[in-house]
């Protein structure tokens, strides 16, 4: 169905009865306006707007953009024209946050109760004050713990967390206080995310005459550490502990060298562990075997990070002597209570109670956790059903959605509202809108029958990405085949099997890559189904004979799912066909897995868990738990995610040596 006719359909049923297209462009122009931050042209174009599907959009823009100047009546008048919207709430977020920097905890306290979304930890963080100012000794026990969350998640130094870590230091109830360790684990934990910002605003809070000194270690840790200042308080062993910190993070043989000299002695045995802990997860970050060594030196594994917990398991299982189950064992053991709830951890516990195997105890409780995560759902939900002696098949569909079910769905303002805006161009939007609906605009978010409903309205428009995620968030009625659409099927089965290679694992690929958006562009400028850069869609185009091929040409459909598959097969081959080693290079280049692949031969699921990026890790598991899944669904037989890992290691000498051509 054309755009055009769709829009339109979307009109009526919003009861819109302008000229669409004359609407539609000032819509367009607003968000332009909205983006440059031009307020006079917001107001001026607001009018045009009145009755348009996406009004509340425009006058969402208008009015954000001179919320600082605006009065109070003119945002509760908002809040009442557009109630229950996706943007009274968003609007209610951006005014909560007014009032929290203007200090009125008074309106605060009335409007935050309102607040459907909380998804702002900003926010969360004004209002656990605001409990704080107001109810004292009494507040909940565990409101402290609260603003230590969400003041540690935050990644820049904002208002609302530090001043509420600030009052709650200030104060000090006991356990309902924050205390000066919170604030230097702070400055720690932003010190190594190379966040000079947040801990600056950290050390201020807990040490505010060393700010000089914080300058000066910020500038050269290394000579802060020669030089001739002394730990001679609590305060100056913090900030020679930042500055081991800092140090790690370019350095890690001269961290340890100074740590175990010079500092060792004046520091306490806390600072110490966090120090090895943090020179431990920089070792094992780049993968290097002296990574357990240093992990080694730990005394206590409790004063670790989540985050140092993590790379001390990976280190254990990529151990040169074959995986270290007492170690993975002792490293989740030690990590916070929803740290070890990831599937990640609870399948390598589990698995660790299976490598030791002393008791009956221990082989039920491995028993006990594989079945708590064991699913068709993800990567390790998928090993662990192979664990559990069971293969991968398409569980049976949900019951047919009704046609009450099918209208709820159709009538949803938000999700209306979602799909136009998307339609129209206006992507961020329109997944905003559609992510409450689905989300936040009820506690708990939609049931599962809803979700399925929403995700079928998605499919049928063919929104595959709002399809999927929404799809991807049943709980217990999980239908497969929504999840892993298989759009454009003739065109990707077609070109897989001429160049042989598995149509599964090829769509395996492109739902991660664009979730089937075909005009999808990553930040570092791929674009299409296959998300290929135009270096490389230059260079494969002549590999796979297209003479003729011109950068416009990538979001052509055919022309990228040919580029696309045509470069995946020869990664795949220059990687004898592993499938884990074909996806990491797809995502961060050839030559980063061949050097990732030197070290112990090992089963792929640890070495995926040990690629030292974030975002390829993800990708790595993503691709292949997808690519059992569309197997499963494409051959109606079960499926082994174990086989596609398989092994890896260092390329043996008779294998040929690697395409150094391959971008």
């Amino acid at each position: 169905m054309k755009l055009r006719t769709i829009l339109a359909l979307f009109a009526v049923t919003l009861s819109w009865q302008a000229p669409a297209q004359s609407r539609d462009e000032i819509i367009l122009e607003m968000s332009q306006a909205f983006r440059q931050g031009n307020r006079a042209r917001l107001t001026q174009l607001l009018p045009a707007a009145r009755g348009h599907a996406l009004e509340p959009w425009a006058a969402y823009w208008e009015l954000r953009a001179r919320l600082d100047v605006a009065s109070p009546q003119e945002v509760q008048d908002f809040m009442s024209r557009y109630a229950g919207s996706y943007q009274e709430d968003r609007m209610r977020n951006d005014w909560l946050l007014v009032l929290g920097q203007r200090r009125d905890w008074t309106t605060f306290a009335t409007e935050h109760p309102r607040y459907r979304m909380n998804d702002d930890r900003e926010v969360r963080c004004y209002g656990l004050l605001t409990q704080h100012l107001r109810d004292g000794t009494s507040a909940p026990a565990n409101l402290a713990d609260e603003v230590r969350r969400n003041w540690f998640a935050q990644r820049e130094a904002d208002d609302g967390c530090t001043l509420a870590a600030r009052t709650l230091m200030a104060d000090g109830h006991g356990s309902r206080s924050l205390s000066l360790n919170d604030a230097w684990r702070k400055a720690r934990l932003s010190i190594e995310a190379n966040r000079p910002r947040a801990a600056a605003a950290a050390v201020e809070i807990a040490a505010p005459k060393s700010m000089n000194l914080l300058n000066d270690m910020n500038n050269s840790p290394s000579k802060f550490l020669t030089s001739s200042v002394l730990a001679i308080s609590k305060s100056r062993r913090e900030l020679i502990t930042l500055a081991l910190v800092k140090l790690a993070t370019t350095d890690i043989e001269g961290a340890a060298v100074l740590l175990e000299g010079k500092w060792a002695p004046q520091l306490s045995a806390e600072e110490r562990n966090w120090v090895w802990g943090v020179i431990g997860r920089q070792s094992a970050g780049k993968l290097r075997p002296d990574a357990l060594e240093y992990f080694a030196k730990v005394t206590r594994d409790s004063d670790l990070s989540d985050e140092m917990l993590a790379w001390k398991t990976r280190a254990a299982l990529r151990s040169t002597a074959g995986p270290q189950w007492p170690l993975v064992l002792q490293a989740v053991n030690a990590m916070s209570d929803e740290a070890r709830k990831d599937p990640t951890w609870v399948y390598w516990k589990a698995r660790a109670l299976l490598g030791l195997g002393n008791s009956e105890a221990q082989r039920a409780e491995a028993q006990r956790l594989l079945e708590s995560i064991a699913s068709v759902r993800g990567f390790y939900e998928q090993l662990a059903l192979e664990e559990l002696g069971q293969k991968i098949v398409v569980p049976q569909r949900p019951a047919p959605l009704s046609d009450q079910e099918k209208e709820a769905a159709r009538q949803n303002l938000s999700l209306q509202r979602g799909i136009y805006a998307i339609l129209l161009g206006l992507r961020a939007d329109g997944v905003r809108e559609w992510n409450y609906a689905t989300n936040l605009a009820k506690p708990g978010g939609m049931t599962d029958r809803e979700l399925l409903a929403a995700a079928q309205l998605a499919c049928d428009r063919e929104l595959w990405d709002r399809c999927i995620n929404t799809s991807e968030r049943t709980r217990t009625e999980i239908d497969l085949e929504q999840r892993f659409p298989m759009p454009f099927r003739e065109s990707v089965t077609r070109r897989a099997r001429e160049i042989n290679l598995d149509p599964a694992y090829v769509y395996g690929l492109i739902r991660q890559e664009s979730r089937f958006i075909m005009d999808a562009r990553s930040h570092v400028g791929a674009s299409g189904l296959m998300q290929v850069m135009p270096a490389t869609a230059r260079w494969t185009a002549r590999k796979i004979g297209i003479s003729d091929f011109k950068d416009d040409q990538i979001n052509n459909r055919e022309t990228n799912i040919a580029i696309g598959t045509g470069y995946l097969k020869l990664v795949l081959e220059d990687f004898s066909g592993s499938m884990p080693m074909a996806a990491a290079a797809y995502n961060a280049g050839p030559g980063r897995p061949r050097a990732w692949r030197n070290g112990p031969v090992m089963e792929a699921a640890a070495w995926a868990e040990n690629v030292p990026f974030n975002e390829t890790r993800d990708y790595v598991k993503k691709v292949l738990s997808n690519t059992t899944a569309y197997a499963a669904i494409l051959t109606g037989q079960p499926q082994s995610l174990k086989a596609r890992l398989g092994k890896v290691g260092p390329r043996e000498a008779s294998q040929p040596e690697p395409n150094r051509d391959i971008p």
